[in-house]
């Protein structure tokens, strides 16, 4: 196995500059640290993460809490934060969070406690009281995405004006029966995101002067199957069918199209459909939605948990979104 003062003989250095060059910890100059790197490439040298974690007190691990594993957007933040902190030379170890209490207990009181990460990062959990102060009593930085919390320092996106967003822009296009697909209560347990998009939804009907209609919200769960099984019901309701609908996730959205597809609707000539998200499958579909970046969501998560990392600061921050019209939207024709 290739030693560090092999590594630092090669690069005609100390061993310590070594340790700062390949730790990105101390000031070494860009040359040096180059000569360092190209040495260990040459050796095949490998930084051991036991003797690292010895010598500077860090495992170069961050915990990263997410309550769903199998969901296309947490999988995707998941891959933005991990390449990121990849690029910087840190692991990430994943905690799923549900509401199995007794499970959950058990990442807050000992799992978190073994001192195995640097940091901890929630991905759109609603933490309570005792969580968070569990995760504070650990001393190491917390961040959130998805919040706010007063507590921690928070990346969010305004889902409000998101959906405030997706409904204007079925407003702007002379709709005025506009459906729209939600979540039932046991899909809205993470910072009642669904809730706030029905709420931006409702909000945006009442500016325009349109009666919000309980007929013409359906629950889902987020995905495209459920999806399907909305529109199905909201299209074969009686008292008219919608010529709108803003559903509050892309997957519902895609869900939304091949139902109406299957019912002979056409889209977007019969009947516009929004989403939210910027699933990777919108621009198969041709999908209008709300990008909210979820990739560049999870690299931003990790700068700012490096930042707070190394003692720089990070404050909490609005995470961008923007309106994507592709060719599920279209200006209402006669009915």
């Amino acid at each position: 196995m290739v030693s560090i003062d092999e590594v630092a003989r090669l690069a005609g250095v100390s061993t310590a500059t070594v340790s700062r060059a390949l730790s990105g910890r101390g000031r070494v100059s860009d040359a040096t640290k180059a000569r360092v790197e190209a040495a260990a490439d040459t050796l095949g040298y490998v930084v051991s993460a036991p003797a690292s974690s010895l010598a500077s007190g860090r495992t170069r691990n961050i915990g990263v809490l997410v309550p769903f594993l199998q969901r296309w957007f947490f999988s995707t933040v998941l891959a933005g934060t991990a390449a990121e902190l990849m690029r910087h030379g840190y692991d990430i170890t994943l905690y799923s969070v549900t509401e199995d209490l007794p499970l959950r207990r058990s990442v807050f009181e000992t799992l978190l406690r073994r001192q195995r990460v640097d940091a901890v990062i929630a991905v759109s959990i609603a933490l309570g009281d005792d969580e968070i102060d569990r995760l504070l009593a650990l001393d190491m930085p917390v961040l959130a995405i998805g919040g706010p919390d007063p507590r921690l320092t928070t990346l969010s996106v305004d889902d409000v004006a998101v959906a405030r967003l997706a409904t204007e822009h079925l407003l702007g296009l002379g709709h005025r029966t506009i459906a729209h697909i939600g979540a039932s209560p046991e899909f809205d347990l993470d910072f009642h995101i669904p809730t706030q998009r029905r709420q931006g939804f409702e909000q945006a009907l009442t500016a325009a002067g349109v009666a919000v209609r309980p007929t013409l919200f359906e629950p889902a769960d987020f995905t495209i199957e459920g999806g399907f099984r909305a529109a199905k019901q909201l299209l074969g309701r009686p008292g008219g069918r919608p010529t709108a609908i803003f559903a509050a996730s892309d997957e519902m959205a895609i869900g939304a199209i091949m139902a109406a597809r299957e019912l002979g609707y056409r889209v977007p000539a019969d009947l516009s459909i929004v989403g939210v998200d910027g699933h990777e499958l919108g621009g198969f579909f041709r999908l209008t939605t709300v990008d909210q970046f979820p990739a560049r969501q999870g690299e931003r998560a990790a700068q700012a948990i490096l930042a707070l990392l190394d003692a720089a600061g990070a404050q909490p921050e609005q995470l961008p979104f923007e309106l994507v019209v592709r060719g599920t939207t279209a200006r209402l024709t006669e009915v």
